[in-house]
């Protein structure tokens, strides 16, 4: 185990080192100009406030769950002795405060950064796109490094106190079950992250393009809006502390779950089976960091996008290389009949991972580009009306579930044969396989991340540029650059949900093991779920319905912060002369605050339905209902959040095709409907679909915390 352990701690040096280089890098960028500077620090300085404020909520919140887990599981596990529950109990609570304080840093540093680097990304096109897209890239992949780095770190550490390193089998086995806490403080932070920050960013977008754009017809980031700078500060607390939160739960969870599963195999791959997981996640992060140095815009005439793809690529094939061999070193192994294991079958299974990643990126590429069908028949139909455009955009997002459902089914189903058929007549194989897809598909997390934070450093950057009065030169290579950003942002969400899937299955899979362990039954057995039982289908209906009821209550917490951003601006344009003749200066801080008491008000009620739901299926209805909670749960919100990601990022990039020139440009009855489409879809695709990957995740995780108390 010493050399694995190495390995997986060497790289989370490595990756510390890598960070440290790539802070030194962005801090030792020009800043600008005075002015750039000044809008630069009112952002931070709103966002910084944001989520000092947003973390205080959250961990009020948290010490009261941590406190509820303790007595629960201390209660759940009492007929086993008190020395054991009170072991339990403790080793759980601790895992969950742990994960917490892990998610809210891995946030909070993705939100430092990406307030950082977006000013001098602005002040580095002035010396061409490259310079810019280096700057914007490498402050995302200290956010992508970090979080991803630091996942590992708290999962292996945790294992390994809790008994990795006893060198006693049972320990041994034991030690994934008691880290589940972990997984649920991690999901338990980004649920609230994502929500809160979506709630932000779509309130303050909203509020600025509605009263700027169509009611006073000013542009996009003009700095007499008001809550321009409100904006600027939300593309941050959304899609960096956010994100950066939502995958590290991702990584976290998909890592305890193959772990627990990992269990199962002890007699076949013994401890390596379960160590897998974190040393396939240190290859991934290695892979990341080659193909983050692999970016280059040589040609600054090219797209930037083909740039960003290179650096995707390479970190694929780098991934798959390394992960061969580490499937044949770890995963090779005689079965209890004496044939040995087919580890080619095995790193099939990461080959099904890997490949879906890309399938997901391609479709949602297809749902949301400018250049394709979808996007442009919204366009049309915002010639006859905003209406039409609402039918329209509508549509897209339902018919932009089939594909993706149809091949994250098929993923499901290979991995899982090629695991059979890896380990036939072992009783979870199958599971496995679907495991090692997962972690093919989550290998390229960290360099997804950048990608991700490189949107709303760029973003930020054309802001800042347009705010500043920059050249037009500057301002072609933001305005290039924002547009590269929003095609990463709108790929990543896909990326996100598609992983989102394959995680849940294996958590659903890890509960089931919990709770055969706790029914005293082989871990090989079957747990069935029998649908037709009353308790069980109330329990499936639920599922689906808190996915809709979750996402009502985000959509209309954007709609009532909303209120409050657009009275504020509209009350500043009629009671301050002269902000729309430049002569006077509009109250940014005003709008940032009213903003930020509004975003953190209405997410408290969203987040607390998910976190007590599960738990009160559980506890009345049983375990069997539980799980079917779980599994339609999961269904339902993976459908609902692909409706709501690209029907979303269709409308806006419609908006965008419009506002290139087509059917009428900027300021035409076209262009109206399309604000009016944009700002439906906005709650959809940056509020309620985000928080949707986390909550289909939570459910997971917060039923393996609480599976003791379950009747």
């Amino acid at each position: 185990m010493g050399s694995y352990l190495a390995l997986i701690y060497g790289v989370i040096i490595i990756a510390a080192l890598v960070i440290i280089g790539l802070i030194k890098f962005i801090f030792a960028q020009d800043k600008g100009d005075e002015k750039m500077q000044q809008i630069s620090d009112a952002i931070k300085e709103g966002a910084m406030a944001f989520l000092n404020r947003q973390y205080k909520t959250i961990a009020f919140l948290a010490l009261i769950v941590a406190v509820i887990i303790i007595v629960a599981n201390y209660y759940g596990h009492l007929s086993e002795g008190t020395s054991t529950a009170l072991s339990f109990a403790w080793h759980v609570g601790l895992a969950f405060i742990t994960g917490a304080f892990c998610s809210a840093l891995s946030g909070y540093i993705g939100m430092y950064m990406a307030v950082n680097s977006n000013v001098r990304a602005a002040a580095g096109a002035k010396s061409g796109l490259n310079r810019a897209l280096q700057i914007a890239l490498k402050g995302g992949a200290v956010t992508g490094l970090a979080v991803t780095a630091l996942s590992l770190f708290g999962v292996a550490t945790l294992f390994l106190a809790y008994g990795g390193l006893s060198g006693q089998d049972e320990l041994i086995k034991e030690a994934p079950s008691l880290i589940v806490g972990f997984g649920f403080g991690a999901s338990f932070v980004a649920l609230f992250a994502q929500l809160g920050g979506g709630i932000y960013t779509k309130a303050a977008d909203v509020g600025a393009d509605l009263v700027g754009k169509v009611e006073v017809g000013i542009p996009e980031d003009d700095p007499r809006n008001p809550a321009v700078i409100a904006d600027l500060v939300g593309d941050n607390v959304g899609d960096c502390a956010g994100r950066g939160a939502d995958l590290f739960e991702s990584t976290a969870a998909e890592n305890i779950g193959a772990m627990i599963l990992g269990v199962g195999l002890y007699p076949v791959f013994g401890w390596k089976g379960i160590l897998f997981p974190l040393v396939a996640r240190a290859i991934g992060i290695i892979a990341s960091i080659i193909g983050i140095f692999f970016v280059n815009a040589k040609d600054e005439s090219k797209d930037p996008m083909i740039a960003l793809n290179k650096g995707y690529f390479v970190t694929t094939i780098v991934n798959l290389i390394a992960l061969f061999f580490a499937v044949k070193i770890m995963l090779s192994g005689h079965l209890p009949d004496g044939s040995e294991v087919n580890y080619w079958l095995l790193y099939g299974a990461v080959v099904t991972g890997v490949v879906l990643s890309y399938i997901f990126v391609f479709l949602t590429d297809y749902y949301t580009s400018v250049n394709k069908r979808p996007v442009q028949e919204i366009a049309k139909a915002s010639t006859t009306g905003a209406a039409t455009n609402i039918i329209t955009g509508i549509s897209v997002g339902m018919e932009s579930t089939a594909l993706p459902v149809i091949f994250i089914s098929a993923a499901i189903f290979i991995a899982y044969k090629l695991g059979e058929l890896a380990l036939p007549h072992i009783g979870t194989s199958g599971l496995y396989g679907t495991a090692i897809a997962t972690m093919g598909m989550l290998s390229t997390t960290a360099y997804i991340l950048a990608m991700d934070t490189f949107g709303p450093i760029t973003d930020n950057a054309g802001g800042i540029t347009e705010m500043s009065g920059a050249p037009e030169s500057v301002r072609h290579v933001t305005d290039r650059l924002d547009a590269c950003g929003n095609t990463t942002k709108a790929l990543t969400k896909g990326y996100a949900v598609g992983s989102a899937a394959l995680a849940t299955f294996l958590l659903f899979s890890a509960y089931l093991d919990e709770v055969k362990k706790i029914l005293g039954k082989p871990i090989d057995s079957w747990f069935a779920v029998d649908i037709g039982k009353p308790e069980v289908f109330i329990g499936a209906f639920i599922g689906a319905m808190i996915v809709y009821l979750f996402s009502s209550t985000a959509i209309r917490a954007v709609g009532k912060a909303a209120q409050y951003v657009i009275l504020e601006v509209r009350r500043q344009f009629r009671e301050i002369p002269g902000i729309m003749e430049g002569t006077a200066k509009p109250d940014y801080a005003k709008t940032v605050d009213i903003v930020t008491k509004g975003a953190l008000k209405e997410m408290v009620i969203p987040g607390l339905i998910v976190v007590v739901t599960p738990i009160l299926v559980g506890v009345i209805l049983g375990k069997e209902a539980a799980a079917a909670f779980l599994m339609i749960g999961t269904v339902s919100g993976v459908i609902l959040a692909l409706f709501l990601n690209n029907g979303g990022g269709a409308w806006d990039n419609a908006k965008k095709f419009i506002e290139l020139g087509n059917y009428g440009g900027k300021k035409s009855e076209a262009h109206k409907a399309g604000v009016v489409g944009d700002t439906v879809g906005d709650p959809f695709k940056d509020t309620a679909g985000p928080s949707l990957h986390v909550l289909i995740k939570l459910i997971s995780t917060i039923t393996l915390v609480f599976v003791a108390l379950f009747r």
